[in-house]
């Protein structure tokens, strides 16, 4: 039986219509969670109080009856700054991990491939223990270093990768040689830290936490992650050949080096900005791209944005499960993401493996 065009163009947006089903049914499960997570936790008000709260701060016009003020303060000043910067790093962290999947051709990397957690962590220690900061921003110290350093990792494995041609293989190699550099240094620093509390609050920054999280830092973080996150989006069809191998890319016509490039920087900018204010939080940003593979298939228009949702619903989730489970004390989210992490990092590496021998 011959297939016509039209029977083409019809399963074709049947499966577009699927996709979008699917991140459509992603977006609504992760504003469930959101309201879910907003009147959970000590002191909580009611949902209903807490939904009141939101649209009387956002749409003062409606003229709502003000909520008490323990509720404006628990919702409003404590609880909705976290969920949001969640969203925001949930997001930015997933879809940069989908794209350096789809870059470097390898479905077991991760947004940290570069060296930029171990980077940003070292610029943190290195403004928490000896006060020295490479940014001159007040009361910003930490943020300030995490981000430079970050940036500056990025232009260390990118000079490494250049000279050995600038391939996905020289990228991975020498982000992993970056990663250990910091990773040493930070193991310096810890170790001429001249208190205990110094190298305690290394240990806690490490562990990656949303407790941090104000307006004032979600105004400086979202449009950063925004922009970068929206631009990545725009270069999804050059992911889509890049991840069917550079001999394709170049036979289309993409420029594989020059689209590298560009994507290590917006991969960079959207971790930076996240981890800078967050702290390292890991197995996101390669566990949710798996995740969104899994419902919508290997097309980046798709999977970049579904990642994203994805990434969002997952910290979310478990900043509420490390909120909740131990209340009143919570666990850092970063603890969280890497418990649930690591035996699906175990299974996709049994999975890859049998497929081998297959």
């Amino acid at each position: 039986m011959t297939t016509t065009t039209a029977d083409l163009k019809k399963l074709y947006n049947k499966d577009r219509k699927k996709k979008i089903l699917v991140i459509f049914s992603i977006f609504l499960a992760l504003i469930t969670t959101a309201l879910i997570s907003l009147s959970l936790g000590a002191a909580s008000p009611r949902i209903g109080e807490a939904i009141t709260v939101i649209f009387y701060k956002w749409f003062p016009f409606l003229h709502i009856d003000p909520p008490s003020s323990l509720a404006i303060t628990i919702i409003w000043t404590i609880r909705l700054p976290r969920i949001v910067m969640a969203l925001i790093a949930g997001a930015g962290l997933a879809a940069a991990g989908a794209t350096m999947q789809g870059i470097l051709r390898n479905p077991l990397v991760s947004s940290y491939v570069l060296g930029i957690s171990s980077a940003a962590g070292f610029g943190a220690a290195l403004a928490i223990v000896l006060g020295v900061s490479v940014a001159a921003l007040s009361g910003y110290l930490v943020v300030g270093n995490a981000f430079i350093f970050c940036l500056l990792a990025m232009v260390i494995v990118y000079m490494i990768a250049r000279v050995r041609g600038m391939s996905s293989e020289s990228v991975i190699l020498a982000g992993v040689a970056v990663g250990f550099l910091f990773s040493a240094l930070i193991s310096l620093i810890q170790y001429i830290s001249p208190t205990s509390n110094a190298v305690q609050a290394i240990v806690f920054w490490l562990m990656g936490g949303l407790h941090t999280a104000t307006w004032q830092n979600i105004l400086l973080c979202f449009p950063l992650v925004a922009v970068a996150v929206i631009l990545m989006v725009l270069q999804a069809w050059n992911i889509n050949v890049m991840s069917m191998g550079e001999e394709v890319a170049v036979s289309l016509g993409v420029n594989s080096k020059r689209v590298l490039a560009i994507n290590m920087v917006l991969e960079t900018t959207v971790t930076a900005g996240i981890i800078a204010f967050t702290g390292i939080i890991g197995f996101v940003d390669l566990i949710a791209p798996h995740i969104a593979r899994m419902f919508i298939g290997n097309d980046y228009r798709y999977l970049i944005p579904c990642s994203a949702l994805m990434g969002a619903f997952m910290l979310l989730a478990a900043d509420t499960v490390g909120r909740l489970i131990m209340m009143p004390t919570e666990i850092p989210v970063g603890i969280v993401t890497s418990l649930l992490g690591v035996p699906f990092f175990i299974y996709l590496l049994v999975r890859k493996r049998r497929r081998s021998f297959n």
